[in-house]
């Protein structure tokens, strides 16, 4: 059984019957997003969860320990992927999503988010899920292990609805390579939000507003 990671829950209202699990990127802890809760108004109570990464030696920053949700082994992201550990903080995920579920929050309430690597395991996550879920917040980030996706994602996960949203001037996440998940997503038979803004490997205000829009029709089933 898999342990739950240790993580901040934050309730925006009384008796939540939402929640979204919110993924940090590279080298920062779940308090990152944090702030997320009061720059976003959602028309009902939404349980957030900002799990912490575990720490492990990242190759690319020379082996420095620090969270990470994979291994990174060199500047470009889409080579040489860490199977290995983007399975197993799939597995952390779908811990998390069964602790909602004992809670009482069905998966179709439930939204994974992510910024950078932790899109990365939110876009993993959902395509391999057996139910689908609320939706996908996938921001700054790619699809990883995409020559698998075909194999691996399920038919019940095509019915998740995907926000994604990028940086024109990314040069972490090169823009591109954001489109290229986009377009293969599409290509798999998900529906595809897709947003892009004049900004480097960041989150602004347009986007925010943008997030919270599309939240907030999905929260009130509009």
């Amino acid at each position: 059984m898999t342990a739950i990671l240790p993580h901040i829950t934050l309730d925006s209202g009384k008796n939540p019957d939402f929640s979204i699990i919110w993924l940090h990127g590279l080298g920062a802890d779940g308090e990152d997003f944090v702030p997320i809760v009061e720059e976003i108004k959602l028309p009902v109570a939404v349980r957030y969860i900002f799990p912490h990464a575990p720490r492990r030696p990242v190759t690319v920053n020379g082996g420095f320990v620090m969270r990470a949700w994979y291994d990174i082994s060199g500047n470009d992201i889409s080579a040489r992927q860490d199977d290995a550990g983007i399975r197993a903080s799939q597995a952390d995920i779908e811990a998390l999503i069964a602790q909602e579920g004992a809670r009482g929050i069905a998966p179709d309430h439930i939204f994974l988010a992510g910024f950078s690597q932790g899109g990365a395991i939110a876009l993993h996550t959902a395509l391999r899920q057996q139910t689908p879920l609320a939706g996908v917040l996938a921001l700054s980030t790619y699809l990883p292990l995409g020559d698998t996706a075909a194999s691996e994602s399920t038919v019940a996960s095509r019915q998740t609805p995907v926000f994604m949203a990028h940086g024109r001037s990314d040069t972490v996440v090169p823009h591109p390579l954001g489109t290229l998940s986009r377009d293969a997503l599409l290509d798999l038979g998900y529906t595809v939000s897709w947003h892009d803004y004049p900004m480097p490997h960041s989150v602004n205000e347009a986007e925010l507003r943008d997030i919270e829009a599309w939240l907030s029709a999905r929260l009130t089933g509009r």
